[in-house]
């Protein structure tokens, strides 16, 4: 499956094969040791896509989705924390502040490993967080629902809402202090390892310098919808590592699907209007899900009981493959997969299922 020799790429296989696999299902149980970060850090995997100028490998985005692929297939709570990194560092590179020239070098190097908490930004017009001036700061207050990476990362980039209905992004350190404390690590039934929080701010002061992107809501919010139409390249990593499970008898039909809907996403992920063929892209997505869902499915009944142990990739697979599900899930794309999963589907006279076609209605249409 792989779709190129850059070096990173083979950065990721050795990170993966050397170090993540052989430690994912102690990782699961017990957390993430500060090991795998520092790791990470050292690869040069967190300045994939970063500019060159500020010591990144400004890969292409075909390599930015084989390198995670790779990374989720090995240890999905390690590629979860990871992932955060990149809209940080792609947000910077479109920065024009001084925020800009403070972080962008040490986050394209691997000097500083980021988070994201701007997912409730997609509750709009409901404002989990909300922004506004307070002398010459700016001042946040409200919750974020989820943060991953808390304790693992070394700054955040955090969102809000101002009252000019303005979209704010701006850099905090990743740590408790004055107006921003985080709750106990979230147990969940997949990546608690990933060390997932919520955050409640009141009166976070944050300065005008610390500002990386302020727009229009609805100026960002497109670019935004456009990220959640595809399919998650991590979909296909965990898929395939669950396949390398089977024997070639089972594993093989099951490959030549996953290869080709992850062909259908790429080639869709690649169009230069990302918000062009929408049926289309919720639909591949909806099927690289089912093809993960059988994968891990097939894993689990391969393993027999022994799958059941929390020390068996099986069942860690499995858990990772519904986390996957849910995550960067919106209203968008959770109704147009239900429908997916409860399209009703015609019988032919002699009893063959006869399905519609990928593409052929908007799933995405009430």
């Amino acid at each position: 499956m792989t779709d190129t020799a850059h070096p990173l790429v083979r950065t990721a296989h050795r990170l993966a094969d050397g170090l993540l696999l052989p430690e994912a299902e102690r990782v699961d149980r017990e957390g993430m040791p500060r090991g795998h970060v520092e790791a990470v850090k050292r690869s040069g995997l967190l300045g994939v896509v970063a500019p060159v100028a500020y010591g990144g490998s400004g890969a292409p985005p075909a390599v930015l989705r084989e390198t995670a692929e790779i990374l989720a297939g090995a240890c999905c709570s390690t590629w979860f924390v990871q992932t955060q990194h990149h809209t940080p560092v792609q947000t910077l590179a479109q920065s024009e502040g001084p925020v800009r020239e403070r972080l962008l070098g040490p986050l394209s190097r691997g000097e500083l490993l980021s988070g994201v908490a701007y997912a409730h930004l997609r509750a709009y017009p409901r404002v989990p967080v909300r922004v506004r001036r307070e002398g010459d700061d700016l001042r946040f207050d409200g919750t974020v629902p989820w943060y991953t990476g808390w304790g693992l990362n070394d700054v955040m980039l955090l969102a809000g809402v101002s009252e000019a209905g303005e979209a704010v992004f701006a850099f905090v350190e990743a740590r408790d202090q004055p107006g921003l404390r985080a709750s106990r690590p979230l147990r969940l039934a997949a990546l608690t390892a990933a060390s997932t929080v919520s955050l409640e701010l009141d009166g976070l002061r944050v300065p005008e310098e610390a500002v990386a992107l302020r727009t229009p809501y609805e100026r960002w919010a497109p670019g935004d919808r456009a990220r959640t139409l595809n399919a998650n390249p991590a979909v296909f990593g965990v898929a395939r590592a669950a396949l390398s499970l089977l024997d070639e008898e089972f594993a093989g039909p099951l490959a030549a699907r996953l290869t080709d809907v992850r062909r259908r996403a790429y080639a869709l992920a690649d169009q230069p209007a990302p918000l062009e063929r929408v049926a289309e892209r919720l639909a591949v997505r909806a099927e690289a899900y089912e093809v993960l869902g059988a994968a891990t499915t097939a894993a689990v009944t391969a393993g027999g009981g022994r799958a059941m142990s929390l020390t068996s990739r099986p069942q860690r697979l499995a858990r990772e493959g519904l986390f996957l599900l849910v995550q960067g899930q919106t209203t968008e794309t959770r109704r147009a997969h239900l429908r997916a999963l409860t399209a009703e589907r015609g019988r032919s006279a002699d009893g063959v299922g006869a399905t519609n076609q990928p593409g052929t209605t908007d799933p995405a249409e009430p």
